[in-house]
Formats: structure tokens, sequence, C-alpha cells
């Protein structure tokens, strides 16, 4: 059989079922294979940014690998950003690029070039499949190391002429694996020792808490030791219910801040990881003075990776959690109890006191032209069903979206990793794939809807039903803030006017752009016209935009 019927058909059994790409010549072989293989739907996107993007967020929606197709030396130049944002999003990708056939390598062709480099700083494994002989113990190698921990995209770059050369070595299923890892017994008896000795414990949760369905798990542990839950500055998904009165909400950027939002903490428990990604330098720890920590990470490699521990245990999370749980609880005597009662009354108490204050924040911006971030926020969540799912990058807004929407668990949220934009209309994309009977609204800024407004097209093409809100300020309100905080850190010494952070003259028009790519839109100036607008468009059942006019840096 030829190559090309390899590679679909590993496809197949590794269970792929839609492809997100972006095509050119090289990859003709596979375009010309999807009429004999019906069960893969090719998900078209107009900017291999966009395609790799939706890709990752589908992997993050539905925990299996996802494939992305782009093209050659520029197709892949173009995906390299949306695949940062893979890798730091741990996405397990596998991402494929036509090469130039191989025969013509030495004659340095048209858009030729060395993939496999371009691809390795930014990929779990990067390689080219050199014979047809290779095509099917490399796939499924890369869908292994895709799902290995921790996960993250793989890349094969298929030159032309291999796909089209004949091989007996036939697609090979990638058997029956199981991994889960249980937590070690003494480990989870010393670390349940450090929590018996605690009298402040907080938690700092990662993406990994709700990617292993551990949150129900994780509800449980915190109630029973009275801790407060906070989440990582950058996050995927939530991974503790936003209105439990234990929640906190998301950590500041640099040390010194993230080392006041814990103080008198006197344990800090890491669940998961990467944690600390800052985005500014700070002198000193990011834990209070005297604070033990400790960690429970399901990657050998990634626990205790920049800081020491007091204990550190490696095991499948929710299985890891369940077993502290037991743990504390069978060994709790009667003051630890009643501490842990008292902790959990007074972050009660702190919870209604924050909502106190939003609300007032609410109260006092309420009338507010161009309409504030609270206020907008509030409209939304009064016109979108319970059962939404918010796909995030709203940026600037997003702190006051978090305060408004109750996010329950696995599903409900969805934002990027990495600190680049541009994920958000793309990751909608992915999100909607995965979740076909849930109702989607993605949430952006204008200026990050522009580095991916080609998910518009796709949407219209396939028809998914996404709300796109764009929140246009006209203008990088973040880059506005961040000179701010530049000037402060750095005692710049300047007070010169924001430099090429405007989106003005001309004006971005989203309405108009939407339209020319087959959605229907709407421009909303007024907040009283936001919830009804959003809950027609979720009615309607088809994509839809909404632009609403915000207010900009004050």
């Amino acid at each position: 059989m030829r190559g090309r019927r390899v590679l679909m058909e590993s496809l197949m059994s590794h269970g792929v079922r839609h492809i997100f790409g972006n095509p050119g010549t090289t990859e003709t072989p596979l375009l010309d294979s999807l009429v004999s293989y019906p069960q893969i739907e090719y998900i078209m996107a107009l900017h291999e940014g966009v395609a790799v993007g939706a890709a990752s967020f589908y992997a993050q929606a539905t925990g299996r690998v996802a494939v992305a197709n782009v093209h050659v030396a520029p197709g892949l130049g173009n995906a390299i950003g949306a695949l940062y944002g893979a890798f730091k999003a741990n996405s397990p990708l596998v991402v494929t690029a036509g090469q130039q056939d191989t025969r013509m390598r030495l004659a340095n062709p048209v858009l030729g070039h060395d993939l496999v480099a371009m691809a390795a700083p930014v990929t779990k494994w990067s390689v080219q499949v050199e014979r047809a002989d290779e095509l099917a113990p490399i796939l499924r190698r890369a869908f292994k190391v895709a799902t290995d921990g921790p996960k993250g995209p793989v890349f094969v770059s298929l030159p032309i002429n291999v796909l089209e050369q004949e091989t007996s070595v036939e697609a090979m299923d990638p058997g029956k694996m199981w991994r889960s890892a249980h937590p070690d017994p003494e480990g989870v008896a010393e670390l349940a020792g450090l929590i018996l000795k605690s009298n402040s414990p907080t938690i700092i949760v990662s993406d990994d808490v709700a990617r292993s369905g551990a949150t129900d798990a994780l509800v449980k542990f915190t109630e029973t030791i009275g801790a407060s839950v906070w989440f990582e500055g950058l996050r995927h998904h939530a991974s503790f219910p936003t209105g439990h009165p234990a929640f906190r909400q998301s950590l500041p950027p640099d040390a010194a801040q993230i080392r006041k939002a814990l103080d008198g903490s006197d344990l800090v428990l890491l669940l998961g990881g990467p944690f600390f990604e800052d985005i500014w330098y700070a002198e000193g720890s990011h834990f209070p003075t005297g604070a033990r920590v400790a960690q429970i990470e399901e990657s050998p490699e990634r626990l205790a990776f920049n800081h020491r521990l007091d204990g550190g245990l490696v095991g499948e999370m929710s299985a890891s959690i369940a077993a502290l749980t037991d743990a504390v609880r069978s060994r709790a005597n009667e003051e630890f109890r009643a501490g842990a009662e008292r902790r959990n009354q007074a972050l009660a108490q702190l919870s209604a006191r924050d909502r106190e204050a939003h609300r007032s924040r609410l109260e006092k911006s309420f009338n507010r032209e161009p309409s504030s971030m609270p206020r907008v926020m509030a409209e939304l969540r009064r016109g979108a069903p319970d059962n939404v799912v918010i796909v995030d990058e709203s940026i600037t807004a997003s702190l006051d979206l978090a305060r408004t929407f109750d996010y329950r668990g696995f599903g409900d949220y969805f934002s990027g990793r990495g600190g680049g934009i541009g994920q958000g209309l793309s990751g909608a994309l992915g999100v909607k794939v995965a979740m076909p009977d849930r109702p989607v609204v993605a949430v952006s800024g204008d200026g990050s809807a522009m580095y991916s407004i080609q998910a518009l097209w796709t949407a219209a093409h396939h028809k998914l039903a996404i709300v796109f809100v764009v929140l246009t300020n006209r203008e990088y309100r973040i880059l506005k803030h961040n000179v701010d905080v530049w000037r402060k850190n750095f005692e710049a010494g300047t007070q010169h006017p924001y430099q090429q952070m405007d989106l003005t003259g001309p004006d971005l028009d989203f309405v108009h752009l939407a339209a020319g790519m087959g959605v229907e839109g709407v421009r909303i100036d007024k907040a009283d016209d936001i919830a009804p607008a959003l809950a027609s468009a979720v009615a309607a059942n088809r994509p839809f935009l909404i632009e609403i006019a915000v207010e900009g840096k004050r």
C-alpha cells in the first residue's frame, strides 16, 4: 500500500475524527485521501495559527489527541505562535506539515526548509518521515509522546514523495495502556502530617486538576482542611468552582505580589504544575516567610522543578487528592477539625465581602458610557444560558468576567496559556467541535480578535454555532497597563503618551468584517441592549458576532 493510506489508517486507528488544517500543495495526498475516509472531517481554517489554535482547544476540551495539518515552511511558521500556546498548555497534538520532495533537497526548492528544526523548540518531539516504512511506527510514537505526561504537541514532517511510496508496514493501533499512578502511601502520610500541623493552609491549583477530573475530590479536600484556593495566573481551565467560598481568584503576575496574596499562610500546597511563570521580575520567594511548601504532580519531571519542597508526591491527581483527604480525616483530632471549621467560616465571610465589593464597584460604574467592564460582564451573564461555555480572551476584562460567571468545573471555561493573544476566536472553534451540544460564547478584546479574525469564516463554513463577543475599546489596553508597570518597576522616569497602542484611524468595524465572512453581527453601544442581544444570538443557533463598545484605559 502507499504511504498516504498508511497515514489515514494510522489516524483512524488512533480514534481521529477531525483534522484542523490549512492545506497546500504538499498536503494533496492527505486531502485526496479524505474522500475514502468519510469518518474524518477536515475543519478548514484560513490561517495556520487558527487551525493549530482550534486543535489545541479541541484537545483540551476532549482530553484526546487532536490533529492539525499545515503547509511546508511558511505555513508552519504561521502556526508557531499557536503551537507555542499549545506547548505551554500541555495540549496533546499531532501537527503534520507536508514537505517538499526529498529528492529535491539539494536543489534548495521553493518553500523547502528544515521543518524539524523549526518545530523542535515548541514541541515534545519533532521528526521527519524519510521512508514510507517509517510512517506507521513514527505515527504510533507521535500519539504516544503527545499523551505521555506532561502532555504536549508533536510535529511530523511528511514529504510528498514519501506519502506516494509503497510499503508493506501497515498502520499500528495504540494498544491498551493503563497509566494510572497510585500515590506512594508513605508520601501521602508525610503530606497529611504537614497539613495536620498547619493553621492556615493555602492551595494553588493548575489545569491538571480539571483535566484529570479531580475537581470534586478537591472540593472535599478543601473543605476538610479549611484551605483557601487560588488559580495560577495563566490557565486553560477552571479547576475549582469559582462560586465556592474557599475560592480566592487568580494569582498576580510577580513573586512580590504572589507573596503578598499568600501572606499569613503557613502551608502552600501546589496541585499540578507548572507554577509561577511570572510576567514581571521581583526579588524573593513566591512563598511567605516560614511557610512550608508541598506539591502533588502527575509528572515526575515537574515535581520540585524550580523551588524546593518540604514534601512532594507523584501520582494521578484525583487518586492522590482522595488518598490525602482520607489520610487527614483518619488522623485529624478534634482541635484540627474545629480549626478547619473556623477557617471555612472565615473564608465564607471573606467571600461575601468580596462579592459585596464587586457589587459596589458595579453600582459605581453602572451608568458609565462607554460601558464599564463590570457592567458589560453583568449583562453578558444575564443574557447567557446556565450551561454556557465561556472561551475567554477578554484580557483586561478577564478579572470582571471571573467575578461575574460561576464556573462549576471542567468544560465551563477555557482560556489560553503562554501569554500570546489570538487564541480566543480560534479556540472557540475547537471547543464547539468538541462540545456541539453546549452553547459556546467567545469573549475577546478587539486587539486580540484581529489576530485570528479568520476564525469567523471557519465558523460560518462549518456551521459552528458560536457567539463571538468582541469588546471594542479601540486600544491595546493591556499594553498601556504594562507600560505603567514598566515605568514603576524600572523607574523609567517618563510620562510620554502611549505609543502605537491605539486602534483608531481608521476604527475597526467588526460587524462588517463578520459580514464579509458570512457571519451576522450587531454593534451595541448601550449596556441595556447586551443581555437581550446575547440571548437572541444563542437562541439563533448559528454563528453570530456581537461587538460591544467598552471603556478604555481610565
